[in-house]
């Protein structure tokens, strides 16, 4: 393989700089998301004030658990973030809490007694409006093995300290973050669609900025396919689609050689950055972008 061509995005030092420790980091979504981006938000908001204007709007067309456009929101850093999401369930949470009966989802978040029964009776129940859905989506996110929310995930059976699905249910806590979203919103846009339809539409201004952070199918570990309903993407179309954008981009995945070809093949700085994994495990991911602050 040739030399790589690693320009340096400073804003996240070396490869050696210290891992972020994601306890300091304010939580502010109500998900606990695979592949959660909470351990970049430091680096995100250190690049977003590093370039040369203030964006008007951050688009986020695979939005998840959304800490990226909802930390850039509460830090005032844009004008507007415009979420983007295709899953309906995930979809369902941003439309209640932006737009719908967000006090009726705090309360039934606030109220329920949890136990496995009653996990597994709202989990099965066909959810008849919005709201419900959006209760149904948090509650499965919470109990179930690593906030997997796509089909064949299993309810935690012993949790932290044996506490089962209680290890990751704290109803005041998530109470407090949809609040502060509430009090954000006039930041926030959120549109349930296909993230292709939106970099295409939004990617004409040069004061749009996009935070990229697709399903991680593109390489042999394919771990996005056990862990999202909508996981095949076509990754060099999205790399072509972002180098024609006006605006700046960020963009990750897992550390992989798949994905720095494809970055070296569109002209991307890219940089190797430190996190931990599960079970406190170092793993890499890259940072990809066509600025080279």
């Amino acid at each position: 393989m040739p030399e790589l061509n690693m320009q340096q995005l400073t804003v996240f030092g070396d490869e050696q700089s210290e891992i972020v420790n994601v306890a300091k980091v304010k939580q502010l979504s109500p998900f606990r998301y695979p592949g959660g981006k909470t351990w970049l938000v430091p680096g995100f908001l250190r690049w977003l004030q590093s370039l040369s204007y203030k964006p008007e709007y951050l688009v986020e067309p695979f939005a998840g658990g959304g800490i990226i456009s909802l930390s850039t929101a509460y830090h005032g850093l844009v004008d507007k973030c415009v979420m983007v999401e295709k899953d309906e369930d995930v979809a369902s949470v941003w439309k209640t809490i932006l737009y719908g009966d967000w006090e009726w989802l705090v309360n039934q978040i606030q109220s329920i007694n949890l136990t496995v029964e009653a996990a597994r009776k709202i989990i099965n129940a066909p959810a008849d409006s919005c709201e419900e859905m959006a209760f149904k989506t948090i509650l499965k996110n919470r109990v179930c093995h690593g906030g997997v929310m796509a089909n064949g995930s299993g309810l935690l059976k012993y949790g932290e300290n044996g506490k089962g699905i209680l290890s990751r249910w704290y109803p005041d806590t998530l109470a407090k973050r949809i609040n502060t979203i509430v009090s954000i919103k006039d930041r926030l846009d959120f549109f349930e669609g296909d993230a292709f339809d939106y970099i295409q539409e939004c990617g004409n201004n040069e004061k749009t900025c996009f935070f990229v952070d697709p399903p991680y199918t593109a390489s042999k570990k394919k771990a996005g396919k056990r862990l999202y309903r909508y996981s095949e993407v076509d990754h060099d179309r999205l790399s072509r689609m972002l180098k024609n954008v006006k605006g700046k981009f960020m963009l990750t995945y897992d550390y992989d050689e798949a994905i720095i070809n494809l970055a070296e093949k569109y002209g991307f700085n890219y940089k190797k950055i430190p996190m931990k994994g599960t079970h406190n495990s170092i793993r890499y991911e890259l940072i990809i972008s066509n600025t080279s602050v």
